[in-house]
């Protein structure tokens, strides 16, 4: 089951090595346990003979193996959604990263054929050949490593882990797992406390590929950071948040640290904690712990910083909002200006911690705002205008639910007005995470090719910009934030 650029007897010496670069890539089955681990797992090498090998650990459930309680497949980075790739992978991609979103317990193949666009034949077939399971066997993997997680770092009661995860019920949440781990939750859990010790508090655990700059990520944040809703330390991030799940919505505060190579730890307010499946794909795209940090650096030449990654947004709204305050001011400024924002139209969060006790306003709170009350802040009439229309055409924006292709999200952002190539290109790079984007035009990014390709003269033209830029892909985002870095 194993993709063919990486033969069983590659794999085992990558199993011998405990090579981290295969972490999230590579599963190994151990038949003569009946359990899955990843290849950094540090228990005793098993024989060759009774190793498997897989892409994912939904391949590994579906052949019948438990995930290992030591190094815990739940925790692994996962493939990076974009990269260069024909448009059965790409859709085979997309319909994956809405299954990680998915927080609809009756969720079916047709259901997600219809957000694609596709036949739900198709769908099945481009699924099965890109993941070596059924969309729906993937889904069911990903809630019970959810679940599995929940039941190791949580201190939820059993019943909330299994709403938490996606299951309709707990009966159903019951019968999956004892299925698939021949184990009752209750058992799991206690397994899982005597295999890594018990937890003080709730926490959740999300690994990444090694390297990471957490110092580049945390210095990029600093300054965006906005009064009332974030704070950034030398070690992580605290900030207040909202999100919808199962029709319901959450609000609360998480904090992020960096205090272990290798993982991030997140606290949650106990009112998250409930929303945390839909949670769990934002966070790791905020976040971009599943970049392919090599492949990146090979991109990016000479120069790279080690672990260089894409801070993206738990959301998308705000992202956008700031985006248009940003545009032609600074960095400080446009901090100003969406603390402001933020003051007048956020809701106060109590019993958040300092630095983080309002959250970013709603769609539905700018949309019935007027000019005036928005030009009263600071901002100018022009750009007042073009967040209460944002905000009015929110609900059917592609960009909003992240459907479809990137370009066709951003013709949808650009028909607004005062949004422009720009500002659509900076949305999808952090919105969206896509991590091809390159924002048309950009001054400093003209001069730092122009700079690259040893040229002293004018700016390059619109055509030369982009084809300087062709180097970088499938990697031009962060070529953006590399060349902003060292401009």
């Amino acid at each position: 089951m194993l993709t063919d650029t990486l033969p069983p007897d590659a794999a085992y010496a990558a199993l011998q090595a405990h090579d981290a670069r295969f972490d999230g890539r590579l599963y190994v089955g151990v038949t003569s346990t009946g359990i899955y681990c990843r290849p950094v797992c540090r228990v005793r090498l098993p024989r060759r003979e009774n190793c498997r090998f897989f892409a994912t650990a939904a391949q590994a459930e579906a052949e019948r193996f438990r995930p290992c309680m030591k190094c815990r497949p739940e925790l692994a980075p996962r493939p990076l959604a974009w990269t260069t790739m024909d448009a059965s992978r790409t859709l085979a991609q997309q319909a994956a990263a809405w299954l990680d979103a998915c927080d609809d317990a009756d969720a079916s193949v047709e259901d997600l054929a219809r957000h694609l666009g596709i036949t739900s034949r198709h769908l099945r077939r481009i699924f099965q050949a890109e993941h070596g399971v059924s969309p729906l066997q993937y889904l069911q993997t990903r809630r019970l490593l959810l679940a599995k997680a929940l039941l190791t770092d949580s201190q939820l009661p059993v019943q909330d882990v299994a709403y938490a995860a996606g299951f309709a019920s707990l009966r159903r949440f019951n019968s999956a797992f004892l299925e698939h781990y021949r184990l009752q939750p209750t058992a799991l859990r206690k397994a899982g406390r005597e295999a890594g010790g018990a937890v003080p508090a709730s926490r959740l655990r999300l690994a990444y590929r090694q390297p990471y700059d957490v110092a580049g990520v945390l210095a990029f944040l600093a300054p965006r950071a906005v009064a009332g809703v974030e704070v950034v330390s030398d070690t992580g991030v605290t900030r207040s948040l909202a999100l919808t799940h199962r029709g319901e919505r959450h609000a609360g505060w998480l904090r992020v640290g960096f205090e272990r190579p290798g993982e991030v730890g997140v606290d949650l307010s106990p009112s998250l904690w409930p929303a945390v499946g839909s949670l769990l794909p934002l966070l790791r795209r905020w976040l971009d712990l599943d970049a392919d940090p090599e492949s990146i650096a090979a991109a990016l030449g000479e120069g790279a910083v080690p672990g260089q990654r894409l801070p993206g947004c738990l959301d998308r709204f705000e992202l956008a909002v700031r985006a248009v305050l940003g545009q032609q001011v600074t960095v400080a400024a446009a901090r100003t200006l969406a603390g402001r924002f933020v003051e007048r139209f956020g809701e106060a969060l109590p019993g958040a911690p300092e630095g983080a006790g309002r959250l970013f306003p709603t769609p539905e709170r700018i949309a019935a705002a007027t000019r005036d009350d928005i030009a009263s802040l600071g901002i100018i009439g022009r750009r007042a205008e073009s967040l209460i229309a944002l905000a009015q055409a929110w609900p059917t924006l592609a960009f909003a639910r992240r459907e479809g292709d990137p370009e066709a999200a951003a013709a949808g952002l650009t028909a607004l007005p005062g949004i422009g190539p720009w500002t659509a290109g900076y949305m999808l790079m952090r919105g969206w995470s896509w991590p091809d984007a390159f924002p048309p035009g950009d001054v400093v990014l003209r001069k730092a090719l122009a700079a690259a390709a040893g040229s002293d003269g004018p700016p390059l033209s619109p055509k030369a910009y982009l084809d300087a830029a062709e180097r970088y892909r499938p990697f031009r985002s962060y070529a953006v934030l590399h060349l902003w870095r060292h401009a």
